[in-house]
């Protein structure tokens, strides 16, 4: 994911499945998107709302185009998320309503200013249809977009914990407001641009982060393209820096990527859609029972893991579902009675006692955090973490992962731990007061 509010592939897609219709070209949206329904065509130089120029492309996503504009009314820079035809304006009804001030007063009103604002809502008409539009601050990257940018993966530690601090804060003010995020990962922590990224022109923006790229699109059956299909696909542009380079007072964030977000007060979720290694076991073992809070805390977690390290928690790439629950009984013991016993390929993995079978190569806590954090660090020139750190950090991060989600910590227990006291928010203050030298 770049810079803008959603723009790494979606989980689920309303498009047909091939043959396709058009010459894929790596990089951008699925081309037989641009149907009646999908996404609008949109071109460099287009003017949105007689105001917003775009200037780029920043990214996209199944249900959406997001566009770096120039908005001419304010001479700043914005992110014009344009959904496709049959999309719909829940997630910007939830982002203005987390952000608005009406009528609100809370204690973590930083919480509040970390969660991607919406400056100005449309809707366009177009040959696709009619499309919900929205206008937020852009920003340089995700926090995943500057990890895989990166051959280290990693951050130092001083930015790090200011991260976590910030990404916490963020999830406790969503909860307290009675709002589940429902799909909390790394793709979707975005870090904020340079507060004079607005000063740059047009033409010092490409001189600095490159002219917009793009390819023609052609139909498989060389035919002229329909009107509804733009003449060339634009590649986003990467406004961020590798994650190692990002001093602590630069790691200010915003959180985004409200489509899976839901009230648990008004609405029964029993589905997560979150990626396999990241979701909450309940989802897993309970499908019938609905998720809230709680499977917040288990994904938030993940990500926290993945900051200080350069590997996730549980890995996830290639893996089934059975492989990311035998790592997580490596690491947090054995299941619940009642999943333990309904749980077929444990004894694929495990001895009844919950033991790893001889043949299996289980990696604890400890080996885990030797291997992803500590040993990383130290072969990158990256300081580690010390001892009491570690403890404190592990204390934290086991609260968060119980099994059982009635017996996890809530968001506002984990802003009191003694991590987040002794190291996380002292960091996030110490690089405030730098910041604003």
């Amino acid at each position: 994911m770049s810079s803008s509010p959603r723009v790494t592939h979606d989980k689920l897609s309303f498009f047909e499945p091939p043959p396709f219709e058009y010459v894929p070209i790596e990089g951008v949206e699925r081309l037989e998107g641009y149907q009646p329904g999908g996404y609008h065509p949109i071109e460099i130089g287009d003017v949105l709302q007689t105001r917003y120029r775009v200037v780029h492309k920043l990214g996209f996503g199944t249900y959406s185009t997001t566009w770096l504009c120039r908005d001419d009314q304010h001479e700043k820079y914005v992110a014009v998320k344009v959904g496709t035809g049959d999309s719909s304006s829940r997630e910007a009804d939830i982002l203005h309503a987390l952000t608005s001030s009406t009528g609100v007063s809370h204690p973590n009103h930083q919480g509040r200013d970390m969660i991607l604002p919406v400056r100005d809502r449309f809707v366009l008409e177009g040959p696709n249809g009619v499309h919900p539009c929205y206008v937020t601050a852009p920003a340089s990257c995700s926090v995943s977009g500057a990890k895989n940018g990166s051959y280290q993966r990693l951050f130092q530690a001083r930015s790090a914990r200011s991260l976590i601090a910030q990404l916490v804060m963020a999830v406790e003010y969503i909860h307290s407001r009675g709002i589940v995020h429902g799909d909390l990962h790394l793709g979707n922590i975005l870090l904020r641009l340079p507060t004079d990224f607005d000063t740059l022109s047009v033409e010092e923006l490409y001189a600095k982060y490159g002219p917009p790229t793009s390819e023609p699109i052609v139909r498989h059956d060389n035919q002229p393209l329909a009107p509804n299909v733009p003449k060339k696909a634009v590649l986003p542009v990467w406004l961020g820096k590798l994650c190692e380079k990002f001093t602590s007072p630069e790691v200010s964030i915003l959180l985004s990527d409200f489509g899976e977000a839901f009230m648990p007060s008004m609405e029964d979720r029993c589905q997560s859609h979150v990626p396999i290694a990241f979701a909450p076991p309940e989802s897993v073992f309970e499908p019938r029972t609905p998720l809230s809070y709680a499977s917040d805390i288990w994904t938030l977690a993940c990500p926290i893991w993945s900051i200080l390290g350069q590997r996730p928690l549980f890995e996830g790439i290639l893996a089934t579902q059975d492989d990311i629950t035998a790592e997580q009984v490596d690491v947090l013991g054995k299941l619940p009675a009642e999943w333990w016993h309904e749980w077929p390929a444990r004894q694929e993995c495990f001895t009844d006692d919950g033991e790893a079978r001889s043949d299996r190569h289980a990696r604890s806590w400890e080996d885990r955090f030797i291997s992803h954090i500590q040993r990383p660090r130290s072969e990158a020139g990256i300081s580690g973490i010390c001892v009491e750190e570690k403890a404190a950090v592990l204390d934290m991060l086991r609260s968060m992962l119980a099994f059982r989600p009635e017996m996890r910590a809530t968001a506002r227990d984990v802003l009191k731990c003694d991590w987040m006291t002794k190291w996380a928010l002292p960091e996030l203050e110490e690089a405030k007061m730098k910041g604003s030298d």
